[in-house]
């Protein structure tokens, strides 16, 4: 029964009290994280699929002959990327930091080979020399550069404290080849892409406890390079232009600079709240430009309607609240830093290719995350989400779950191993260098050890013979004979850890 004090309280409280008792009891549950995150992301990558096959009919009709010639290609990269996904799952956490610098240093030498005249294409296509050709397949450095720079800062950044005056400080090492990296995609005509690197770079130094300065001074300079690109001319100060007259509800040419706008506005409106239904949109038969990639949404809003558009929304909002939920819940900051990196690096992309779709934000020519038809970029974003699963499955909550009750289904059906505690040892029971990495269950004493250090050692396995270990929730067998006796009384093994 709802108690006086319940009743007596405004509804804007009441809501919040809800609000606290729903969050306090997902709590309780031992890997939500783990799951929620699967079923969005799998969720994401059906809906991408189903909109490739529908938005690149007809292009993958004159262009080859076969109407799901690109839908069958798309197939098999979300294939390759799920592929990566199962990998990234299977990574223990140890050899996922050991790779991050050679996954950097790769990226680099990528972006420095696509500047190169006959070796990086699509200058005279889109505008922005940004892909590599790779026999069938199109690769686009920049895409894993921004997946690159978040694990990388998440590993260089990791319990360390920004000393602004010190030169070989790890915030202002990683900040230099952060700028490195954003001037070799500036170069390559990518302004977009460059836009979403940045947004990656700025969360992770705030993340990581960055002085709040020196991201002013960052989102400053970003506003001026915007001012700059605005006065400038050319085709990116048309979009500005088309921008703020679509603020008004007036874009004045509509047959030019404006037409791709324009027609995704007309897209969404044919959709309605039902839409037409899936295949049946009219914008895919040339009518606008990128219906597969950057404006796959409009083609979403057109044929599966306000409710379609509105399920992707909340879809990502889902992603961001249960990444960044997994971040606080992590088990050390490595982890909880790349999880919200790999996060935000995805919503916010999805948002800036949502915005300017809508007219809320100048167009940019950003994909839409595991929707949009793309080669490596489908399968770097989707291997990208299987590092943030793993971090998932590796909270201490989920780590004693899974030893206390088993494994999932999912982890069993695809042979992915139980994840490793905080102080789990290495292959082989040796001692990390930080000095941790006892077995499983506890440390042994070490010859030699102090009474008193003994004395606590033992105090400690007491605790877990009564209320259990805090890593594992496992307790211990109690003992039912005295010490140095076997079960007849006789005299039996009298050294005690033997016994364990």
């Amino acid at each position: 029964m709802t108690s006086t004090s319940q009743k007596s309280a405004k509804p804007g409280q009441r809501a919040a009290n809800f609000l606290a008792r729903r969050l306090d009891q997902m709590n309780k549950w031992p890997g939500l994280d783990y799951l929620m995150l699967r079923i969005i992301i799998f969720l994401l990558v059906g809906i991408g699929v189903t909109m490739v096959f529908s938005s690149s009919m007809a292009e993958s009709l004159v262009e080859s002959g076969l109407v799901w010639g690109q839908a069958l290609r798309q197939t098999a990269m979300v294939l390759v990327g799920l592929l990566a996904f199962w990998g990234a799952l299977k990574i223990p956490p140890r050899a996922m930091r050991w790779a991050i610098p050679w996954i950097l240093l790769l990226s680099i030498v990528l972006l420095i080979l696509v500047l190169i005249p006959g070796v990086g294409t699509g200058r005279a296509e889109v505008g922005s020399q940004s892909w590599i050709i790779l026999g069938p397949i199109s690769l686009q450095p920049s895409e894993l550069a921004r997946v690159a720079i978040g694990l990388f800062g998440a590993s260089a950044l990791a319990n360390k404290q920004h000393r602004p005056k010190d030169l070989l400080d790890p915030f202002m090492i990683y900040s230099a080849i952060a700028a490195l990296m954003f001037l070799l995609i500036i170069g390559q005509g990518d302004l977009g892409m460059a836009m979403s690197f940045a947004v990656v770079v700025v969360f992770t130094l705030f993340f990581a406890g960055v002085d709040w300065r020196v991201v002013a001074s960052i989102i400053g300079l970003a506003f001026a390079g915007v001012v700059f690109v605005f006065l400038a001319g050319g085709f990116r100060s048309h979009r500005f232009h088309t921008y703020f007259d679509a603020l008004v509800g007036n874009i004045q040419d509509t047959q030019g600079t404006g037409f791709q706008a324009y027609q995704g506005f007309l897209s969404l409106a044919d959709g309605g709240v039902a839409g037409v239904g899936i295949g049946q949109s009219r914008a895919k038969w040339f009518y606008l430009p990128e219906a597969k990639n950057d404006f796959i949404f409009a083609v979403v809003g057109e044929e599966l309607g306000l409710w379609g558009g509105a399920l992707v929304i909340v879809l990502f909002a889902l992603l961001g609240f249960f990444g960044i939920r997994t971040a606080l819940r992590a088990q050390n900051q490595f982890h909880a830093l790349m999880a919200a990196t790999l996060t935000t690096g995805v919503v916010a992309q999805a948002y800036f290719n949502i915005g300017y779709v809508v007219g809320l934000l100048p167009v940019t020519g950003i994909q839409l995350p595991m929707i949009s038809a793309g080669g490596t970029a489908a399968i770097i974003t989707i291997g990208s989400m299987g590092l943030l699963c793993n971090v998932a499955r590796h909270e201490p909550e989920a780590v004693s779950a899974m030893r206390n009750y088993g494994r999932p289904l999912f982890d069993r059906l695809f042979f992915i191993a139980e994840p490793e505690p905080a102080d789990a040892a290495p292959r082989g029971g040796r001692r990390r260098a930080d000095g941790s990495g006892a077995p499983r269950d506890r440390r042994p004493e070490r010859p030699g050890a102090s009474p008193q250090k003994r004395g606590s050692v033992r105090r400690q396995q007491q605790r877990e013979e009564r209320f259990g270990s805090p890593v594992t929730g496992r307790t211990r067998p109690v003992r039912s004979t005295p010490r140095g006796q076997d079960s007849t009384g006789r005299g039996g093994d009298r050294n005690p850890r033997r016994r364990w």
